[in-house]
């Protein structure tokens, strides 16, 4: 693992602390007071509850400008039970940082520690600590809340931990790098009864859901056949009594997650699957009740801002260790909101593998992101600044910002996830 300084110890304490005491989205009472009170002991202008528990901090830089740009991190952890055995374990049962934004929060306070400390750009950063990433809708409360209204940004950025990815490689794409996402619900009903003497006078709920499950992947894979990436996977199951072995139930419920790269796939994939949910119960004499929502628009990056992005990255830690190029990622993220209100990029950076080629993914119990990697995140964020909000020439040479906080961006296998 990279080494870090005895006088960054304090950002690891930071981060583990909040891994010791994760909270759910629009729960982050104790994780946002924690960032405001370290924001406001660097001198930072800060404001509370931005969609309901989020943070913003304001730095403006020593040089006249009138750019504006936002760094943003987000704090809510998932309703996962942690199983790393970790000293510093999430303390709440239930809850854990399985996504990395106890780190992704730690980097972008690191960054504001040293822009408060060196002002040495043109114009105003607003550093954004947004809540509930995870489904809740964090991004589109603080938008309502007036973020841009009240904290204009010409651009914003965001960066999250990439498993599988070696420890401090960057990698970022130009146009759509995320999927959207959606949900959907599927319930059959229908007569139950004996699975031995009135098996035959009974819908086999447990059948026509699979025959569901069948048709609707076939069409999944005729869409990729087509080159048209589409996902569907069930999340859950449910249906019937465990232990009752001859009782067929008179319900079956399932729910999942859908996924595409662009919003007319995504919704001709939600329009297929109800259909063949509903063409597959009234086959089979059952009731069917479809529902689906699209979630969270696929995430594009703006092209003049992944270039900005990529030389922050490159400055960071050179260009063999930034990737520019490959598929889009089918995870999904409502930073991709906030890029449907402003043109921004967003950046993955790597936590590491092991030396046998393994990782912990994130929404895991064994997850943990890498304190090694925290050096090389600040790094990046301040790098953005100089990219964005210059003048070049009233800075410090690049490389004096990673000397003067002693960062370093070695070559670091990493461990395990």
């Amino acid at each position: 693992m990279t080494s870090i300084p005895a006088h960054d110890s304090a950002l690891i304490g930071i981060r583990r602390d909040l891994h010791a005491h994760p909270e759910l989205g629009f729960e982050e009472k104790r994780t946002s007071a924690l960032v405001a009170a370290n924001l406001r002991s660097w001198g930072v202008e800060v404001t509370e509850k931005v969609g309901i528990t989020g943070v913003l901090g304001t730095i403006r830089g020593k040089y006249p400008g009138t750019r504006s740009i936002g760094l943003r991190a987000d704090m809510d952890a998932l309703p996962i039970g942690e199983e790393t055995a970790l000293p510093y374990a999430s303390r709440t049962s239930g809850v854990m940082h399985a996504c990395g934004h106890d780190g992704h929060t730690t980097m972008l306070l690191g960054a504001a520690q040293y822009l408060s400390q060196h002002r040495d750009f043109a114009g105003t950063v607003h550093l954004i600590f947004q809540p509930a990433e995870e489904g809740a809708g964090g991004a589109v409360a603080m938008m309502d809340d007036g973020l841009f209204e009240r904290f204009p940004c010409d651009a914003i950025y965001g960066m999250h931990t990439g498993p599988g990815l070696p420890a401090s490689v960057f990698a970022t794409l130009p146009g759509t790098l995320m999927a959207g996402s959606g949900r959907f619900e599927v319930v059959f009903r229908g007569k139950g009864g004996h699975g031995g003497l009135s098996a035959d006078a009974s819908q086999d709920l447990a059948l026509v859901q699979a025959r569901f499950l069948v048709a609707l992947d076939l069409y999944a894979q005729e869409r990729k056949n087509a080159g048209e990436f589409v996902s569907v996977a069930v999340a859950s199951l449910a249906g019937g009594k465990a232990q009752v072995y001859t009782v067929l139930p008179a319900e079956i419920r399932l729910q999942g997650t859908t996924r595409a790269f662009s919003d007319h796939v995504h919704g001709a994939l939600q329009r297929e699957l109800r259909a063949i949910a509903e063409a597959v119960g009234e086959r089979s004499g059952a009731v069917t009740e479809v529902t689906t929502i699209m979630s969270t628009p696929p995430l594009v990056n703006a092209a003049p801002q992944t270039e900005i992005a990529v030389r922050a990255a490159r400055a960071t830690v050179g260009s063999q260790r930034v990737v520019t190029e490959g598929k889009p990622v089918s995870a999904s993220e409502d930073f991709a909101f906030i890029l449907g209100r402003r043109p921004g990029a967003f950046i993955f950076i790597g936590n590491g593998i092991s030396a046998d080629g393994s990782f912990h993914s994130i929404h895991t119990p064994q997850f943990d992101f890498n304190d090694a990697v925290i050096p090389a995140g600040v790094n990046y964020w301040i790098n953005v600044v100089r990219e964005e909000l210059g003048p070049q020439s009233s800075l410090p040479q690049r490389q004096s910002t990673a000397q003067a906080l002693a960062l370093t961006t070695r070559d670091s296998p990493g461990r395990g996830c």
